[in-house]
């Protein structure tokens, strides 16, 4: 992979971290979720106007994406309704790798080679790993019904990396994709949100607005940069790599929202980290 890709990626990560942290402050979950890609709209509005529309070919997929997407926003308000930000983000993110991975490479045909398919496994393990706490004498993953969510997020997560990076490669350039997806997907969250919790949002937009749209952005750099990585490099290493997210929001979670730190995770880090450099060097 690129180095101006592979650092691109990091960042975006990061970004991709810092609105999931916006989802544990402040609002209900799902209420938050709707009005960050309702905001994600408004963001890339100014610049629909100087785009063309997608290609005919990329539609279906910006459809599908679309029914996918708002699985994910609603399976990722739910788990993080039971549980914690540095557990659930984990466990889904961290699963999500492995399932694109598999689906890229049956569906595109594209190979990872020995040094990548272990970067995947290596990363994905390390921030699954990021799940576990102490309890007593055993590390233990939280159970209950944030479980199930976040793995039909990861889920979600797969799902709809491996059909937005196959429609953002029709055409010759992403940027028409990336922001209808943005626009769409916005418009229709705002619509989800009005019907399922009319008042929440309209009071969580007048009491958070600078927090929303802050969400917004952070939401939209962070999945843009990744759509555009992913029709340069494979789909799979991309998506491994912006999984690292996971470091970011478990740091989020200690310093900012006061969750506790276990050696376990320090550990789990660093194995994070080799995945990563396994797939820099891929």
């Amino acid at each position: 992979m690129d180095a101006f890709v592979f650092f691109a990626v990091l960042a975006a990560a990061a970004f991709h971290a810092g609105w999931n942290a916006l989802l544990k402050v402040k609002l209900e979950p799902l209420t938050t979720v709707s009005l960050i890609s309702a905001a994600c709209g408004v963001v890339v509005l100014p610049v629909a106007f100087f785009v063309d529309l997608p290609e005919l070919g990329a539609w279906p997929y910006l459809g599908m994406s679309l029914a996918l997407h708002l699985v994910y926003y609603i399976a990722l308000a739910e788990a993080y309704r039971f549980g914690d930000l540095s557990q659930v983000y984990p466990i889904a993110r961290g699963s999500a790798p492995l399932m694109t991975a598999l689906g890229a490479s049956f569906w595109l045909g594209e190979p990872l080679g020995l040094t990548g398919w272990l970067g995947v496994i290596l990363l994905g393990t390390g921030i699954i790993a990021l799940s576990l706490r102490p309890r007593g004498s055993k590390l233990q993953a939280f159970q209950g019904r944030s479980v199930g969510f976040a793995l039909l997020t990861a889920l979600s997560i797969a799902a709809y990396t491996i059909v937005d990076g196959t429609g953002a490669r029709i055409g010759p350039s992403p940027a028409p994709y990336i922001i209808w997806l943005f626009l769409l997907d916005g418009v229709m969250m705002l619509i989800f949100g009005m019907i399922r919790m009319p008042s929440a949002m309209i009071e969580g937009a007048k009491s958070s607005w600078k927090l929303v749209l802050a969400g917004g952005a952070l939401s939209t750099a962070a999945y843009a940069i990744a759509i555009w990585a992913m029709t340069v490099a494979p789909i799979a290493l991309v998506a491994a790599l912006r999984e690292t997210s996971v470091l970011f929001a478990s740091l989020i979670g200690i310093v900012f929202l006061r969750e506790p730190v276990y050696a376990l995770r320090i550990i789990a880090g660093c194995i994070v980290v080799i995945g990563i450099v396994l797939l820099r060097l891929r």
